[in-house]
C-alpha cells in the first residue's frame, strides 16, 4: 500500500505540472484526486486485508489511466489510436473508487463483514490450483483468492465497458432504422452489435465459472475454520454449559457460512455485494458521463435554448435517492425480523431432529401429544414471525413495484418531447432510456437489494454471536482442572461449582493410586459425574487442581455413550479411524463385551444408536475401552443398563484384558463393591457441599 501511495503521489505531482503547463482544469482535478487517493492509499495499510485488494486494484488503475491521460494531454497520443483515447475522467473516476473503498471501510457493518472475510485472507493455509491448460501448482490460499478477485474485478469492469459500447451501437442502428438506411442498419447489427454481444456472453460465463470456484474454495476453508473452532478445545461443550446466545451452532456453520459468502438461494453474499458495489460504481460513472453528454444536446424550447449541464443525470439521481430513502423508511424493521426468523427456523429444525433421535423414548412414554404441542408451539413462532415479515414486505413490495413500474415510463416521458420537436432521433432516445435505466438501477442498489441486505445483516449478527460464544468458551477452557504431574497417581485437591457459581463438591486431599480399582457412590445430584468430567479436563467451573500422571491416557465412559451414524466398525473404534484396529481385534473385543452376535455386521451402515438397546450401547463403549487400553478408565454408571450377571462378566473381562488399567467407577449397586478395592461415598457436609469420603469395604 505504501509504495502504491508514493506512486500515486508522483502522478499527482506530474498532473500539477501538466495541468499548469497546458492550463487544463481537468488535469488539475486529476492531480487533486490523485493526491487524496495517495493519502487514503497510505492509510489503507491499516484496513481489512479483503478491502486492500480493491484499494490496490483501483489505485493501480489510477496510475495506469493517469499516465495515459497525461500522455494525451501533452500531445503524445498516437494519431492512429485517436479513436481509442480514454475518457478524460477515467483516471479520476477510479481514484474516487479507491477513496470510497477506504471511506466505506470505516463503516461498522463493513468492519463486521470484513472481520469474518479476513479470517480467510489472513490465513496461512496452502492449497493447490490448476488453470487450464497449465499444470496444477501450489500456493497460499489467500494468494490464490487475491489473484482470483483481481481477475473477477477486471472482468466485471470489462462487462460494464462492453455494455456502454453496445448502447452506442444500438443508438446507431436505431437511427439507421428511423432513416430507412438498410446498409448502415445491417452493418451495425451484424458487425457492431453481434461481436460485442458474443464477447459479453463469453465474458459473463467465464466470470461466473471463476466466481463459483472462488466461492467454493472460500466456503470450504471458512467451514473448516468454524468447525475447528467449534470442536477444538472442547468449546462445543463449554458453549452448551454457558447457555450463550449462539443457539444451534451446527446450523450456523452449515447455513450461515454459506449465506455469508454466497447468500444461499438468493445469491447475495459478501462476494456478490462487493462485486455488485463495484459494478454499481462503474455503471454510475460510465452511464452518468453518457447522460451528461446527451443532456448537452437537449435545449429547452420554453427557455430559449437554455441547456442545463447534465440535467438528465440529476433527474436520475433525484429519482433514485427518493426511492432509496422511502424504501429505507419502510423496510427498516426488516433486519430484526430476519434475525428472529433464522432463529425460529433453526429451533424448529433442531426440535424435529431431537424428536427423531429420541423417538423410542417418546413412544415408550406415549409422549407424542406433548411433542406435537411443543412442535406446534415452535412452528407457531415461525408463523407469527413470518406474518410480521409478510406485513412489512407487503408495504415494501407495494412501494418498490410501483416505483419500478414508473421507472419504465418516467425517462421516456422526460426525453420523448425532445424527439417530437425534432431535436434528437429515436436512436438517441433509445440510448437515453438505456443509460437512464442503468444509472437509476445502479443508484437504486439499496432499493433493489434492501431485503437481501437486511437478511444478510442478520447472518453477520449470528456469526458474530457465534464468534463471541467461542471466545467465552476459550476463556472458560483456558485452564483445565486436570494438570499433568510427574507422579503416577491422581491427586484431587479442588472444589467444584455449577455454572451459576453454586459450590457442590469439595474434594481435597484425595489420592487415587495407580493400579487400584475405586468405586464412587452417592445420591443423585451430589456431583459424582461432575467430578469425573473435571478429571477428564472438560469441566471449567472449579477452584484448585487435579494432578494427573503426565503422558497417561484417560478414558471416560458415560452412562449413555455416543454412537455415530455409519458402520459398526467405526462405532467401535471411535474416536479413532475404523482402520486403527484389525478385524480380529475388533471381533475379540466384541466377544469379550458379550456382543458376538454382531461380529458379522462390522461394515453394515446404519443408525446403530437406534438399532442397539441401551445395554448393547453400553457394551459397545466397553468394547472401545478394550481396544483403546487406556491407563485410566472411568466408568460413569457405564454398566447401569446391564443385569448383575452380565455386569459381573464385563468387569471380569476388563480385569482380564486390561490388567494395567486403573478403573474408577460410579455406581449405586452394592454388588459393584466386589469388583473394586477401594470405595468412596459422596457425603453432604453442614454447608451443603458433598465430599467424597472413603469407606472400609467389607
Amino acid at each position: 500500500m505504501r509504495k502504491l501511495a508514493v506512486a500515486v503521489a508522483v502522478l499527482a505531482f506530474l498532473a500539477v505540472i501538466a495541468g499548469a503547463h497546458k492550463d487544463d482544469t481537468e488535469t488539475l482535478l486529476l492531480a487533486a484526486g490523485a493526491l487524496l487517493c495517495a493519502y487514503t492509499t497510505w492509510r489503507s495499510s491499516e484496513i481489512s486485508s479483503f478491502l486492500k485488494i480493491f484499494v490496490g486494484i483501483f489505485t493501480t488503475e489510477t496510475i495506469v489511466f493517469g499516465v495515459l491521460n497525461l500522455i494525451e494531454v501533452e500531445g503524445h497520443w498516437p494519431a492512429a489510436l485517436q479513436d481509442y483515447s480514454l475518457p478524460e475522467t477515467m483516471a479520476l473516476t477510479v481514484a474516487v473508487f479507491s477513496i470510497l473503498v477506504y471511506l466505506v471501510s470505516r463503516s461498522p457493518i463493513v468492519r463486521e463483514m470484513t472481520r469474518i472475510a479476513d479470517l480467510y485472507f489472513d490465513s496461512d493455509a496452502a492449497s493447490e490450483m490448476r488453470i487450464w491448460p497449465f499444470p496444477a501448482f501450489r500456493a497460499s490460499e489467500p494468494l490464490i483468492a487475491v489473484i482470483t478477485i483481481v481477475v473477477l474485478v477486471l472482468f466485471n469492469q470489462g462487462i460494464v465497458g462492453i455494455s456502454v459500447a453496445i448502447t452506442f451501437v444500438r443508438r446507431d442502428y436505431y437511427n439507421a432504422l428511423q432513416e430507412m438506411n438498410a446498409s448502415v442498419f445491417w452493418a451495425k447489427l451484424l458487425f457492431g452489435f453481434t461481436p460485442l454481444a458474443f464477447i459479453y456472453i463469453a465474458t459473463a460465463v467465464t466470470e461466473y465459472v471463476i466466481k463459483s470456484y472462488l466461492i467454493l474454495r472460500w466456503r470450504r476453508w471458512l467451514t473448516k475454520h468454524y468447525v475447528d473452532r467449534w470442536l477444538g478445545g472442547h468449546r462445543h461443550y463449554a458453549m452448551a454449559l454457558t447457555g450463550t446466545a449462539a443457539d444451534n451452532p451446527d446450523q450456523r456453520i452449515a447455513e450461515d457460512v454459506n449465506r455469508f459468502i454466497d447468500g444461499g438461494e438468493e445469491g447475495y453474499g459478501i462476494y456478490s455485494f462487493t462485486i455488485l458495489l463495484i459494478s454499481t460504481l462503474s455503471s454510475v460513472v460510465s452511464y452518468s458521463i453518457l447522460l451528461w453528454s446527451i443532456s448537452a444536446q437537449l435545449a429547452f424550447p420554453i427557455a430559449k435554448g437554455v441547456v442545463l449541464p447534465g440535467w438528465l443525470f440529476w433527474v436520475a439521481l433525484i429519482y433514485a435517492l427518493g426511492g432509496t430513502l422511502a424504501t429505507h423508511w419502510i423496510g427498516r424493521p426488516l433486519t430484526g425480523l430476519m434475525f428472529k426468523r433464522q432463529r425460529r427456523e433453526a429451533d424448529f429444525r433442531f426440535s424435529l431432529a431431537r424428536m427423531r433421535e429420541y423417538g423410542e423414548q417418546v413412544a415408550l412414554l406415549s409422549g407424542e401429544t406433548t411433542e406435537r404441542a411443543s412442535l406446534g408451539k415452535r412452528f407457531g413462532a415461525i408463523v407469527t414471525n413470518y406474518l410480521d415479515i409478510i406485513g412489512l414486505r407487503k408495504r415494501l413490495v407495494t412501494f418498490t413495484a410501483t416505483y419500478h413500474q414508473l421507472s419504465g415510463i418516467f425517462p421516456l416521458a422526460v426525453v420523448a418531447p425532445f424527439m417530437l420537436i425534432g431535436q434528437i432521433k429515436f436512436g438517441v432516445v433509445r440510448q437515453t432510456l438505456d443509460a437512464f435505466a442503468e444509472v437509476e438501477g445502479a443508484l437504486n442498489f439499496i432499493v433493489n437489494y434492501y431485503t437481501y441486505l437486511a437478511d444478510y445483516r442478520s447472518v453477520l449478527d449470528r456469526l458474530a454471536t457465534f464468534d463471541a460464544a467461542t471466545e467465552r468458551a476459550d476463556e472458560l477452557m483456558s485452564r483445565p482442572a486436570a494438570q499433568p504431574t510427574e507422579k503416577a497417581d491422581i491427586a484431587l485437591d479442588l472444589a467444584l461449582m455449577l455454572p451459576d457459581g453454586q459450590r457442590i463438591v469439595d474434594a481435597r486431599g484425595i489420592r487415587l493410586a495407580k493400579g487400584e480399582s475405586v468405586l464412587l457412590s452417592g445420591p443423585s445430584g451430589s456431583g459424582k459425574s461432575t467430578l469425573f468430567r473435571a478429571i477428564a479436563g472438560i469441566w471449567p467451573y472449579f477452584e484448585g487442581a487435579i494432578g494427573t500422571p503426565k503422558g497417561a491416557s484417560l478414558m471416560l465412559l458415560p452412562q449413555r455413550p455416543y454412537i455415530p451414524i455409519g458402520s459398526l466398525r467405526a462405532a467401535l473404534t471411535y474416536p479413532n479411524e475404523a482402520s486403527a484396529y484389525s478385524s480380529d481385534e475388533i471381533k475379540s473385543a466384541l466377544s469379550a463385551a458379550k456382543l458376538s452376535q454382531f461380529q458379522g455386521q462390522l461394515d453394515e451402515q446404519s443408525n446403530w444408536a437406534q438399532r442397539l438397546s441401551g445395554g448393547e450401547q453400553q457394551r459397545v463403549a466397553i468394547a472401545r475401552a478394550l481396544l483403546a487400553k487406556p491407563n485410566w478408565l472411568f466408568l460413569d454408571e457405564a454398566t447401569s443398563a446391564l443385569d448383575e450377571t452380565l455386569e459381573a462378566d464385563i468387569y471380569g473381562a476388563l480385569k482380564q484384558r486390561l490388567p494395567n488399567t486403573s478403573i474408577v467407577s460410579i455406581g449405586h449397586r452394592d454388588t459393584l463393591s466386589a469388583y473394586h478395592k477401594r470405595r468412596f461415598a459422596m457425603e453432604p457436609g453442614a454447608d451443603g457441599l458433598f465430599t467424597p469420603r472413603e469407606r472400609v469395604s467389607a
